[in-house]
C-alpha cells in the first residue's frame, strides 16, 4: 500500500512540475533537463525544481512597474543621431528591446580606474545639494570604503537626502560592516534580495550587480568600479582590479534614476517619487544614450540581444572587452557570422583572472573557437575588469555586464550605450594600448595542454549557466 501511495505521488508531482516547466521555459535544453531530473529523481527533483527553477522574480517585478509609470523613466520619442544606416538600425533595435528612447545632449567623459573614479564620485557626493542615490554590488570595508561611508554621512547630516543599495551577497549576507556603519550615520540603506526565509534563499542566485550614483538626480557615474581598494593602484598592487567608469551629464541621467527607483522599490517598498529625485535636466554635451537595464525579471535578454544586434549590423570592426568571456551558442554565432562578413572582431580577455575557475571554463570555452574568424588577446596583470564593446568606430557600449550566463540571465545590470564617434574614438584608443601590451591567443596555446587539464578544464566550463 505505501509503495502505491508514493508512487501515486511522485507520478503526480513529477507530472505538475512537467506541466509547469512546458509552459514557461522557452529555452528547450533547460526544459528538458528539468523534465528529466523531476521523473528520474522521485519527489527530490521535484523539490529542486520548486526551490531553484521557478523564477518568482518576474512576478513582483510587474508589481513596480507602476513607479515607472507614474514618474522616473525618460519618455518620448527616440532621437535621432546621424549615424550610418547600419548603426541607425542598431539604435531602433535597441528602442524596440528596451522601451526606453535613445536621448540627446549627454555628456560621458571616461574615468580609468579608481584612481580617477573615485575622487570624481567622492567629490560629486560632497558637492551633492539635494540627493544622492548609489548602488554598489561590492562595498567594502576599507580605506576607499570607509571614504565614501564618511561621505555619505556627511551628506545626510547636511540635509541631502541619500539611499545606498547594496547587493546582498557582494557586500557581505550574514555580516556587512558597511551596512552597520551607514546605519550608524542614519543613512538609509538596504540589501538586496537579503533574506532570511528558506523558500527565498533561491533568491541568493540573483545579483544586483549594478555600479551606479546619480547626484542631483543630474549627474551619474556607471561603469564595472565596485568600492574597494582593490581598484585603487595607489593602495594596492598585488592584487590590483583595472576598470573603468564613466561620468555623465545630461537627460540620460534620469534614465539612472529609473533602474534605481525601480531596484529600491523592489527591495524596500519605497517608491522614490519626490521632486528632489526628478529635477528638469538641461541639454549637457553631444552624446546621444541610452540606459539599458536587465536582469531574470521581465528585462531578461534585453543586453543579450543587443549584443546580437551590434554584432549583426557591424560591418568593420567590432571590439569586446570583458574580464569573463563565456557566451553562449547564440552570440557564439553571432559572432562567427560578423567575423565570416569580414569583420574585424577583436576579443580581450584577461590573461588570468580573479577567479582561477573562470580561467580554467574560458580556456575550455575557447577551444570552441577554433573556426570563429576573431582575434582573441590576453592581457596581461593587473586583472582587467573593464566591460567595453565598439562597433565601426561609432557606438560603444560601457557598464556592469561580463559576456558569460550570469550577467545575461541571473544578474540585474545597468549598462549605457552610447553614439558618438569621439567619444567610440576614445574608448578605440583604450583598447589599442591594451591589445599593445596583449598576447595573441592561438590554438597551439589550448592544444598543448596536458589533457588532464583540458578535462578539468571541459568539467568546469559545464558549470557555464551559474559561473
Amino acid at each position: 500500500m505505501t509503495q502505491y501511495l508514493f508512487f501515486t505521488v511522485y507520478v503526480l508531482v513529477a507530472g505538475v512540475v512537467t506541466a509547469h516547466v512546458l509552459l514557461t521555459k522557452s529555452d528547450v535544453r533547460a526544459a528538458l533537463g528539468w523534465v528529466a531530473v523531476a521523473w528520474l529523481s522521485p519527489i527530490f527533483g521535484a523539490l529542486l525544481y520548486f526551490v531553484f527553477g521557478i523564477n518568482r522574480v518576474t512576478r513582483r517585478a510587474l508589481h513596480f512597474t507602476k513607479l515607472e509609470n507614474q514618474r522616473g523613466s525618460a519618455t518620448g520619442p527616440d532621437a535621432q543621431p546621424a549615424v550610418p544606416a547600419n548603426i541607425a538600425t542598431l539604435s531602433a533595435i535597441g528602442q524596440r528591446v528596451t522601451g526606453s528612447p535613445l536621448i540627446a545632449g549627454n555628456a560621458v567623459s571616461i574615468l580609468q580606474g579608481g584612481d580617477e573614479a573615485y575622487p570624481a564620485m567622492l567629490a560629486a557626493i560632497r558637492d551633492a545639494r539635494h540627493s544622492v542615490a548609489l548602488a554598489s554590488y561590492i562595498f567594502r570595508d576599507d580605506a576607499v570604503g570607509h571614504s565614501f561611508i564618511n561621505a555619505l554621512i556627511e551628506a545626510q547630516r547636511r540635509g541631502v537626502v541619500v539611499r545606498v543599495l547594496i547587493d546582498s551577497i557582494g557586500s557581505g549576507y550574514v555580516l556587512s560592516a558597511t551596512l552597520r556603519h551607514l546605519k550608524a550615520g542614519q543613512v538609509p540603506t538596504a540589501r538586496f534580495l537579503h533574506t532570511w526565509v528558506p523558500w527565498r534563499m533561491p533568491f541568493l542566485n540573483m545579483r544586483n550587480h549594478k555600479k551606479l550614483l546619480i547626484i542631483d538626480g543630474t549627474v551619474g557615474f556607471t561603469g564595472g568600479l565596485n568600492i574597494g581598494a582593490d581598484h585603487s593602484g595607489r593602495l594596492t598592487s598585488k592584487s590590483y582590479v583595472d576598470g573603468v567608469h564613466v561620468r555623465v551629464e545630461g537627460p540620460v541621467v534620469r534614465q539612472f534614476m529609473d533602474t534605481f527607483a525601480r531596484d529600491w522599490y523592489f527591495t524596500t517598498d519605497e517608491a522614490l517619487d519626490q521632486n528632489v529625485w526628478w529635477p528638469a535636466i538641461k541639454s549637457a554635451g553631444p552624446v546621444f544614450a541610452r540606459g539599458i537595464h536587465s536582469g531574470p525579471d521581465a528585462d531578461i535578454y534585453k543586453i543579450e540581444t543587443i549584443l546580437g544586434a551590434a554584432l549583426a549590423q557591424a560591418q568593420t570592426q567590432v571590439r569586446i572587452v570583458t574580464p569573463y568571456f563565456l557566451p553562449d551558442q547564440r552570440l557564439q554565432f553571432a559572432i562567427a557570422q560578423a567575423g565570416l562578413r569580414g569583420v574585424s572582431v577583436e576579443i580581450l580577455i584577461p590573461e588570468r583572472c580573479d577567479y582561477v575557475i573562470m580561467d580554467w571554463a574560458m580556456r575550455a570555452h575557447l577551444r570552441f573557437f577554433e573556426d570563429v574568424p576573431a582575434n582573441v588577446h590576453f592581457t596581461p596583470s593587473p586583472f582587467n575588469h573593464a566591460k567595453f564593446m565598439t562597433v565601426d568606430g561609432q557606438w560603444c557600449l560601457v557598464g556592469s555586464s561580463n559576456w558569460d550566463t550570469r550577467s545575461f540571465r541571473l544578474n540585474f545590470e545597468f549598462d549605457l550605450e552610447c553614439y558618438d564617434r569621439a567619444l567610440t574614438a576614445d574608448i578605440d584608443a583604450l583598447i589599442e594600448q591594451k591589445i599593445s601590451k596583449s598576447r595573441r591567443l592561438s590554438q597551439d596555446d589550448l592544444a598543448s595542454k596536458p589533457r588532464w587539464t583540458q578535462l578539468r578544464d571541459a568539467a568546469i566550463r559545464l558549470l557555464l549557466p551559474y559561473l
